[in-house]
């Protein structure tokens, strides 16, 4: 299922790391993982509404499909679902393993598909949403992280399983540095209410 996904729509938001200042540790912006292009959607038929919360996707190499959740081709299942850009919309849960872009599709009338996007779960294990797992959208308390050069770091399992071993954890999301524990070699932006997340070397 991994190698699928791989040639399909999987995409990495971007995470910022804030300089650590006097702990001694500069880092600049910071991708989390790369984006892959927009694959486009093929109606099904499924609901009103295409890729609803709670229906289930398959994955393809060039396009996605809305299918039972009972069938075998599902994959993954829609946990929330927005209208318009990633960046302009609320964030998907922590927990999200992938996000579909969904682009508008026709030119109008019943075959048109409002841009939007979808925040998809997968339906087996392994699930690289998860706090260590090494992807997902967002990076959470519980993410390993590795230097990727120039100030960047990018999300790996903490597990060493991933193609390269963590060299920061993500052990506390706070409101400010300040509230950060001394042995912090790493600020990483998360977002949300507790926008700063605290990492230590592991």
């Amino acid at each position: 299922m991994r190698n699928r996904r791989c040639a399909g729509v999987l995409v990495a938001l971007t995470v910022v790391l804030l300089p650590t200042g006097c702990r001694g540790t500069t880092s600049s912006g910071a991708p989390a993982g790369s984006a892959r292009p927009t694959a486009s959607p093929a109606p099904s038929g499924y609901g009103t509404r295409f890729l609803a919360v709670g229906e289930c996707s398959s994955f393809g190499t060039a396009r996605f499909t809305e299918v039972p959740c009972s069938s075998e081709r599902a994959a993954a299942r829609v946990t929330a679902r927005h209208d318009g850009a990633v960046a302009d919309g609320p964030a998907c849960p922590a927990t999200t393993d992938f996000v579909l872009h969904i682009g508008a599709q026709g030119t109008g009338g019943a075959g048109r598909i409002p841009q939007g996007y979808a925040c998809m779960r997968d339906l087996q294990p392994p699930h690289p949403g998860d706090p260590g797992g090494g992807g997902g959208p967002r990076t959470i308390v519980g993410d390993c992280l590795y230097g990727s050069g120039h100030g960047q770091v990018r999300e790996t399992a903490c597990d060493g399983s991933g193609k390269r071993k963590p060299v920061y954890r993500v052990v506390r999301a706070v409101a400010s540095r300040d509230a950060c524990p001394a042995s912090t070699a790493l600020y990483v932006q998360l977002g949300g209410a507790q926008p700063v997340g605290c990492a230590r070397r592991v």
